[in-house]
């Protein structure tokens, strides 16, 4: 499936998981040209796989509001970066890459968004999601203030928060899985 180990766990062999995650690991693979380790991974318990990839989808997909599909991979590439998540920063990074159209955002926003070269809106919205990320006990209506008053919503801000949280345990199960980005994504789009 990939020449490096998709985790530390042992892995399925794709032909015998069942047809729906099977399918949807070829759909993945026929579209980007390689089988992200995430599928490989998530695929060793498929009921938490098809969890894991429905909110993942309803969160990532989704076409309204006023987060672009670049703002989503931004927000997940940042709070990676805080939660020391290497899969997740490279894997997004690639994402944040082709979607932004700009080759350099993705690392500037992992080393530290705050001097990236991204704009109030954007820094509004990162801000917001660190807190969701690293202190959502410390979280406060008034919080809520910069984004509002860059055009954000109640419905942003609500993706915008799960989409951090999400990540968050998506993070910690890259790490603990000991899952390594895949090589393609380290060249995509620069």
């Amino acid at each position: 499936m990939t020449t490096k180990a998709a985790c530390a766990w042992p892995l399925p062999v794709l032909g015998e998981l069942p047809a729906d995650v099977r399918e949807r690991i070829e759909e993945v693979e026929a579209k980007a040209g390689f089988i992200p380790n995430v599928f490989i991974a998530l695929s060793r318990r498929p009921a938490e796989f098809r969890a894991f990839f429905d909110y993942h989808d309803a969160l990532m997909l989704k076409e309204s509001g006023n987060l672009s599909k670049a703002d989503r991979e931004m927000i997940v590439v940042a709070t990676s970066a805080a939660n020391s998540c290497h899969y997740c920063v490279i894997a997004h990074g690639a994402l944040l890459r082709i979607y932004s159209k700009k080759p350099l955002l993705a690392d500037q926003v992992a080393v530290n968004y705050r001097r990236a070269d991204i704009d109030a809106r954007e820094r509004a919205m990162l801000d917001y999601a660190m807190k969701v990320a690293l202190s959502s006990g410390a979280l406060e209506e008034n919080d809520k203030a910069p984004l509002y008053k860059q055009g954000f919503d109640d419905e942003d801000i609500w993706d915008i928060a799960g989409i951090a949280a999400f990540f968050g345990m998506s993070n910690r199960l890259a790490n603990a899985y000991d899952m390594p980005p895949n090589d393609e994504f380290y060249s995509m789009a620069r």
